[in-house]
């Protein structure tokens, strides 16, 4: 985590957000506080996090057979 005052932030603009980009966070302060945080963005639903973990795997998402359902609330 690269840590930048509001002024070096804004000379250096661009090539932070290449870092971001390639996964960094970077902090930008002002007066020594911090005013904001650049994060990279999560673009990935939870579909495609599955299909990233590899698709050579199988997945077994099935609930243990040896619990039973637990009870929703009664209406």
């Amino acid at each position: 985590m690269e840590t930048l005052s509001v002024a070096e932030a804004k000379a250096r603009f661009s090539a932070l957000l290449s870092a971001v980009e390639a996964g960094e966070e970077v902090v930008i302060t002002r007066r020594g506080k911090v005013v904001a945080r650049l994060v990279p963005e999560r673009g990935d639903d939870a579909a495609a996090l599955f299909r990233a973990i590899g698709s050579d795997e199988t997945l077994d998402l099935k609930a243990p057979r040896d619990r039973k359902p637990e009870a929703g609330p009664v209406l």
